[in-house]
């Protein structure tokens, strides 16, 4: 227990020590200071600039060079500033002060400002609190602010805006210029932005907005960006040779305006402002009493001010200022100016002065310049009568020119009426000595003033008199027609004139005369458009005194023509005549006249075109059948619708989309074609015309082509022709041919040969079996039909007896010879028998002695199957008889042979062998229409009766022919007489 109530007692000694060890070292601290000299600054004192955001800050005593200086938002209590600082000290008051500039403007938050002295190491306390109150503080007027307002940068600068909201409000978000800027939060309710790099404004400033969550409404500030003033050609000059006026440009846009924010202007400490108020002015001027010599020029605005100067004498810049007063005193084809100086000065000055005069109607623009001391008025020369002008003046100093004055008002005119000018007249004949008297309509210009009428009237230059009345026409009429032939004294091949004036107020023109002479048509040539025109050229004539007169018109008008023409001079050869009256597709005739004091002469005549096209219409086509050939005629083309000299025709084949040339008509004259040769069928045809520009569409005629007697006839005489030379090559080829022929289509059916030659008498034959009696089975069912089968071997030698002459022993190993022995005693030559209807009942010939060695030889009937073996060895086997099997008919084969039978048979087996050729199609078969010679063997052998398993006497005269064959025989006898003709054709070939 005494341990336990020991601990608290050390805890509480061991704090008490640590508190008495911190007020030593305090009060220590506390004597340093005072041994130091350093006291607390006092009276600190805050003075805000709004518009720069500087703060100043100003206190007394410290006892030291150097202060710490802290400021903080109040607030948040957050350090906006920490630092020593070196204030400058007012000597006799002591004062110490220090400006310090905010980022954000001072209104945005409070802020609290708080100094100690410093030496070295050592500090003073604190200095009492001083706040700056801002307008986010409690008490201030509660609503939404922004700031800075209306402030003013220059472009590139940077600026941080606050907006301090209301405490009913919740911000959202600050916007410039329409973007969405980074917010920083000041105090609870203060937040600020800033924006760098800042452009120029527009002429009502940027605008930045505050913008609460329920954006209710808009709440801002404007700044306004832009740059100093820059101004440019700064020059002065005087007008009244006393006072200066000096003149100067903008330069860039400031983009700052208003008498707060915009430029003012300064020239010799003079204010020249309120006279360039005007905006949009790009050239400023300030007017100074007095000729100085020396002059400056200062531009300010709030973001700083640029200065020019200018130096000059009085005689080098004088600028006459505008003529006043202007006066005109008009004539027909000149007139008189006047004008006034606003200076008395300028009487005795040497001026130039340009004068401009402008016709009103056209535009036409004449520039004169007229010289003298004191200049006050001009003479104008070269106008034109009824004309209205319009004139204007300005002048310059002729020595040490600096520039030109400033031009005058603009003053109206209008000269006076004249007479109008004579017109330019002319005159178309026909052949019949009917025409039209025709001139050219007068300009205004050359009307000199309205016209009221034009008077033709005719003269007899012999007689002196008129021969009509003269005829009045109005102002709008440029024609009048005449016929020679009414007139009597025409026929007397007198000289006619026509005489042409024009009238207005002013009086009449002189007539225009011209010659009614009856002209001889010429034959005209053809001329070639050009780029230049129509090239005109023709001799030199010693009559056209007067020049020449080159008149064109349609070729193709007859009454009322639009008549052109040009008169050249006296001398001229020729002449690349263009005009706008030339249409493309006219044909114009070109005449040329001479022209002399008392007559005219045709001289030369052309035809042409200013441009040539196709056709405008399509011939008239029409086709018809001449025997074989087509004949195409068509109509021509009218003159007025080719449109071009028509150099030919194409002739054209249709078919179907295509077009294939027949004949190329270079002659234009050629209203005909004949195509040639066509055969009967349905043909188009396409006739186009063309010209130097191609083609016109063309016209299509259908024409079909009809048989004709002599084209029937020669039809049928070729068609025979052809018949008989083909039935001719076919007789010829089949004759030399014929042997392959009846061996291809009719083939003889070859007689029975034997090796040696059947004797006529009886005797025995010897048929040399095959050396092997057993019937080879190979794998392949087919069996070779040309391998023979039975081998006659030739007999020996026998006397009278029957004995043979030799006596030679017979191997036994040697098949059994047949024996036949020749029954027929017949000497007529023998020949292939055919069976009939009493071949059954042949007579039967004397028995001989006959040895037979049977080889299985069996009837048609028979049935044979060969046992193949099983694991298909090629080893010989005895076909047995167990299921039936049918052959086919063949050829006939004499020189087929049975196989032999084997060597241990010495009688004719009842199993006969197959024959081979029995599987061969075609031919005859002697062993498949054999019979046996009564039904009673053939009872006994069972189903070996078809074959031929007995001795049979081949002394028969029944011929072995299988029934097919008769029936095929049979049929063959009933062909076509053709056939026939052809067969007996074949068959006399048979040697």
């Amino acid at each position: 227990m005494a341990h336990l109530s020991l601990t608290p007692t050390l805890k509480l000694i061991s704090s008490g020590f640590v508190w008495l060890l911190w007020i030593v070292l305090w009060f220590s601290t506390s004597h340093t200071h005072a041994d130091t000299g350093l006291t607390v600054p006092q009276q600190v004192t805050l003075s805000p600039n709004w518009g720069t955001q500087e703060l100043s800050i100003s206190w007394l005593g410290g006892g030291a060079t150097t202060f710490d200086l802290i400021i903080l938002r109040t607030e948040f209590n957050e350090t906006v500033f920490y630092e020593t600082v070196s204030p400058t000290v007012n000597k006799v008051s002591g004062l110490h002060q220090w400006t310090w500039t905010s980022v954000n403007p001072l209104e945005c938050t409070s802020l609290s400002v708080k100094i100690r002295s410093r030496a070295g190491q050592y500090t003073s306390e604190w200095s009492q609190t001083e706040t700056l109150q801002g307008h986010d503080h409690p008490n201030s007027e509660q609503r939404v602010k922004a700031f800075p307002q209306d402030k003013v940068l220059p472009v590139g600068a940077n600026i941080t805006f606050c907006c301090i909201m209301d405490e009913r409000m919740f911000f959202d978000k600050i916007v410039y210029d329409g973007n969405a800027t980074i917010v920083t939060r000041l105090s609870r309710r203060t937040y600020s932005t800033t924006v760098s790099n800042l452009v120029a404004s527009r002429p009502s400033g940027s605008n930045m907005l505050c913008l609460p969550e329920d954006k209710g409404k808009l709440y801002g500030a404007v700044v306004f960006v832009g740059y100093p003033p820059l101004p440019t050609d700064f020059k002065c000059e005087t007008y009244d040779l006393r006072s200066a006026v000096c003149q100067w440009g903008k330069g860039r846009d400031t983009h700052l305006y208003g008498i707060q924010r915009g430029t003012r202007y300064f020239v010799n400490n003079r204010d020249c402002t309120e006279v360039n108020q005007d905006v949009g002015q790009k050239e400023l001027n300030c007017t100074l009493d007095t000729w100085e010599g020396n002059w400056t020029l200062v531009a300010k605005n709030l973001l700083g001010q640029y200065s020019l100067t200018d130096t000059a004498e009085l005689s080098h810049r004088v600028c006459p200022v505008a003529p006043v007063q202007l006066r005109v005193v008009a004539d027909a084809w000149n007139a008189s100016l006047s004008w006034h100086w606003k200076y008395d000065s300028y009487s005795s000055l040497a001026l130039d002065c340009q004068v401009e005069v402008t016709a009103t109607e056209d535009e036409k623009l004449i520039k004169r310049v007229f010289s003298g001391v004191g200049l006050r008025s001009v003479f104008l020369s070269d106008l034109y009568p009824d004309e209205r002008y319009s004139v204007k003046v300005r002048c310059g100093v002729q020595q040490n020119f600096w520039k030109w004055g400033k031009w005058s008002e603009l003053f109206s005119f209008k000269t006076k009426t004249y007479v109008p000018d004579t017109p330019d007249a002319w005159i178309w004949l026909n052949t019949d000595n009917t025409g039209t008297v025709v001139w050219k309509p007068l300009t205004r210009r050359q009307s000199h003033g309205k016209l009221t009428q034009y008077e033709v009237f005719l003269w007899s230059p012999e007689e002196n008199r008129a021969l009509a009345p003269t005829v009045t026409l109005p102002p709008n009429t440029w024609s009048m027609p005449v016929n020679l032939t009414e007139i009597a004294f025409f026929s007397n091949n007198s000289s006619i004139v026509a005489n042409v004036t024009a009238r207005n107020d002013a009086g009449s023109s002189s007539p225009a005369r011209v010659h009614l002479t009856s002209v001889e048509p010429l034959a005209a040539s053809r001329i070639v458009y050009t780029d230049q025109g129509f090239p005109l050229f023709w001799e030199n004539n010693a009559n056209a005194t007067c020049g020449y007169v080159v008149e064109w018109l349609d070729a193709f008008c007859s009454q009322g023509c639009p008549v052109e023409w040009i008169k050249l001079p006296a001398g001229t050869t020729n002449v690349s005549l263009e005009s706008d009256t030339f249409q493309p597709g006219v044909r114009y005739n070109l005449s040329l006249y001479s022209c002399s004091s008392d007559s005219r002469e045709l001289l030369k005549r052309w035809q042409g075109y200013a441009q040539e096209l196709v056709p405008s219409v399509a011939l008239t086509l029409s086709a018809s059948q001449q025997n074989a050939d087509i004949l195409l005629t068509w109509n021509e083309i009218p003159l007025v619708n080719r449109r071009g000299f028509l150099l030919g025709y194409n002739i054209y084949n249709s078919t179907g989309y295509q077009f294939d040339l027949l004949a190329n008509l270079p002659d234009p004259e050629t209203m005909s074609y004949t195509a040639k040769d066509f055969t009967k069928g349905t043909y188009k045809f396409t006739v186009k015309a063309y010209t130097a520009a191609g083609e016109n569409t063309g016209t299509t005629a259908t024409v079909t082509i009809e048989p004709y007697a002599d084209w029937l006839i020669l039809e049928i005489l070729t068609s025979l022709g052809l018949v008989t030379l083909l039935l001719a090559i076919v007789t010829f080829t089949c004759y030399k041919k014929r042997k392959w022929v009846k061996k291809a289509f009719y083939p003889d059916i070859p007689e029975p040969k034997l090796p040696s030659d059947w004797p006529r008498t009886q005797g025995p034959l010897d048929v040399k079996p095959s050396p092997h009696s057993m019937v080879c089975v190979v794998e392949t069912p087919e069996y070779d039909c040309i391998k023979e089968m039975l081998v006659a071997i030739p007999e020996e030698d026998e006397d009278d007896e029957g004995q043979g002459i030799g006596d030679e022993s017979v191997d036994t190993d040697e098949p059994m010879s047949l024996r036949y022995y020749n029954q027929m005693v017949d000497e007529r030559p023998i020949r292939p028998r055919f069976p009939d209807s009493s071949a059954s009942s042949l007579s039967s010939m004397g028995s001989a002695h006959t040895d037979v060695t049977y080889t299985g030889i069996q009837t048609s009937g028979s049935s044979l199957v060969l046992q193949l073996d099983p694991q298909g060895s090629t080893e010989c086997y005895q076909p047995q008889l167990d299921q039936s099997v049918s052959y086919g008919g063949g050829g006939y084969r004499p020189q087929m042979q049975p196989r032999a039978p084997s060597d241990d048979m010495g009688l004719p087996s009842p199993e006969s062998f197959l024959e081979p050729q029995a599987a061969c199609s075609g031919g005859y078969k002697p062993q498949g229409s054999w019979h046996l010679d009564s039904p009673v063997d053939a009872a006994e052998m069972g189903s070996l009766a078809p074959s031929l398993g007995s001795p049979t006497s081949v002394a028969s005269t029944q011929f072995l022919l299988p029934d097919g064959e008769e029936n095929r025989g049979e049929k063959r006898q009933h062909s076509s007489s053709a056939a026939s003709w052809l067969t007996n054709l074949l068959s006399s070939t048979k040697p």
